[in-house]
């Protein structure tokens, strides 16, 4: 009675986030990224498009299909940069859940939640406080945000703080740190990047003080036993790589572009800036002027006084095994996505590879803080994700724009730019349109006069603009272009979205003749 007593507070921390989590994944628009696990996992990876009119409905039906595993593997490896685990483990799920983007996202909610069990357990047996380690990393603005879109963030996560689960149970055998290796190992398979907290977790068992004396597993032959298991924790992680390079080999060609070259200072600056944000999410861009300022300063300063208060408090979090391997785990992804930037010379820093670290950050935030101190980041973080659902400066464009559109397109047709993949853009669009929307995807090569005579017979046209790559930017002028025509006049404007009628008869002559 007792123990379940006490399991209370932290099953009540567990449901208040997977509610939280839900919300996020209910509520929070669709957006690029996502379209490509709905077309991957749906058959149609690079739709291509039809000159003419098609309807939300129909792009949607693109997404309801069922691609099978060998399917997937197969596109992975000719069009994108990552590996399939994820991608065959939410096909799985869409055929048991349904086909819709917010089913999808229930899958990153679900192994959400397994990871805030394990940052619970991982804190009662550290004697780290549970519910605020809870509360904490489901707090933090970037495990909100993956653990809540239909990416395969979430399912990393779970693996990598599965495998630092085990890592830092009681007994170090061999047995215990090959599972833990292959949970590590499993999770670069779900999202290369993972392989940051695998290599805290290599480097922790090399430094770790405590190695030399892990115990000997009674079936364990040789002389040192803690050799063999810290063999058994890379044999564990080292049976992924080469399914890891078989797709990483495949896709290196792949968005060459992608990033911005490499430039240290810039990418420190956006280093410092987006791990804020891991913590504190959006804040200062919610207000404006001088205000902003006072909120990044302010921010700022909390940030550091928390740093600064962790170390103070250093020597009296958990263990000093634990308390290596979890800040180890904090550093590794920055660390690696500077190398990895300075490697290949562009910059990969976003907050979304940075929120690996958020688990453990939370459980050494628990550790180290006053409760008062710990229920002022609460509310701070708080606040971060009421905006994470409600705030456009942190959301992406596609629904206000669907919804803009839809109250001004009447029975007229929403121009779309195609994008560079044809994917991003057009999915998310379709996903928040109603079913009937017609809709029109123009092409990076396209003319105003070619844009013009698509539309032909329709007495309004809407203009989507949504430039959210390189090929979409480079299309929105020719849209613009192609109605500011003497048979065109502006009907009005939203949300990215401008309205044009079509002009007949005399005024149309007229307007030609000047």
């Amino acid at each position: 009675m007792n123990g379940a007593v006490r399991r209370r507070p932290v099953l009540s921390a567990l449901l208040a986030a997977g509610l939280l989590l839900s919300a996020v994944a209910w509520l929070r628009g669709a957006e690029y990224d996502e379209q490509y696990t709905l077309f991957l996992t749906g058959r149609v990876v690079r739709p291509t498009w039809p000159a003419g009119i098609i309807t939300a409905a129909e792009v949607r039906e693109l997404q309801a299909a069922h691609a099978g595993f060998v399917a997937i593997a197969r596109d992975l490896r000719a069009t994108d940069v990552h590996p399939p685990l994820y991608f065959w483990t939410v096909a799985a799920w869409r055929r048991l859940v349904g086909d819709s983007l917010f089913a999808a996202r229930l899958a990153s909610v679900l192994f959400s939640a397994v990871t805030l069990s394990l940052v619970a357990a991982i804190a009662r047996s550290a004697g780290i406080p549970a519910v605020p380690a809870v509360l904490l990393t489901v707090g933090c603005y970037g495990f909100a945000y993956t653990g809540a879109i239909a990416r395969g963030f979430a399912l990393a996560q779970m693996l990598s703080v599965a495998g630092i689960a085990v890592l830092l149970g009681a007994e170090r055998r061999a047995g215990r740190m090959l599972g833990a290796g292959t949970l590590l190992g499993a999770a670069t398979f779900a999202n290369y990047l993972a392989a940051f907290v695998a290599g805290a977790a290599m480097l922790h068992a090399v430094v770790a003080r405590h190695a030399g004396a892990w115990p000997r597993h009674p079936r364990l032959a040789g002389p040192n036993p803690a050799i063999t298991a810290k063999g058994s924790l890379l044999i564990g992680f080292a049976v992924w790589l080469p399914a890891d390079l078989s797709f990483f080999l495949a896709q290196r060609q792949s968005r060459i572009a992608q990033f911005a070259p490499f430039e240290p200072v810039s990418a420190l600056g956006r280093l410092g800036q987006y791990a804020a944000a891991n913590l504190f999410g959006g804040l200062p861009l919610y207000v404006d002027g001088i205000v902003r300022t006072f909120v990044t300063i302010a921010l700022s300063l909390f940030l550091v006084g928390l740093i600064a208060l962790t170390v103070r408090r250093w020597r009296h979090i958990a263990t000093p095994e634990t308390r290596l391997l979890l800040a180890l785990a904090v550093v590794a992804p920055p660390i690696g996505l500077l190398l990895l930037g300075l490697a290949f010379h562009n910059t990969p820093i976003e907050l979304r590879y940075l929120a690996f670290a958020t688990p453990f950050l939370g459980l050494l935030l628990a550790a180290a803080l006053p409760r008062h101190i710990c229920h002022a980041v609460l509310a701070v973080q708080a606040i971060a994700l009421l905006g994470l659902t409600t705030r456009p400066e942190t959301i992406q464009p596609a629904c206000a724009t669907a919804i803009a559109a839809a109250s001004l397109v009447g029975d007229g047709v929403v121009l779309l730019p195609h994008g560079n993949d044809g994917v991003g853009i057009v999915g998310a669009f379709a996903v928040e349109a109603p079913p009937t929307m017609r809709l029109l995807v123009i092409g990076r090569e396209a003319t105003a006069a070619q844009v013009r005579a698509s539309v032909a017979g329709y007495p309004r046209v809407v203009l989507a603009l949504l430039g959210q790559d390189a090929d979409s930017r480079a299309t929105l002028p020719v849209m613009r272009q192609a109605f500011t025509y003497p048979c065109w006049r502006a009907a009005g404007d939203g949300f990215n979205v401008l309205a044009f009628d079509r002009i007949h008869g005399e005024e149309c002559s007229s307007r030609a003749s000047r």
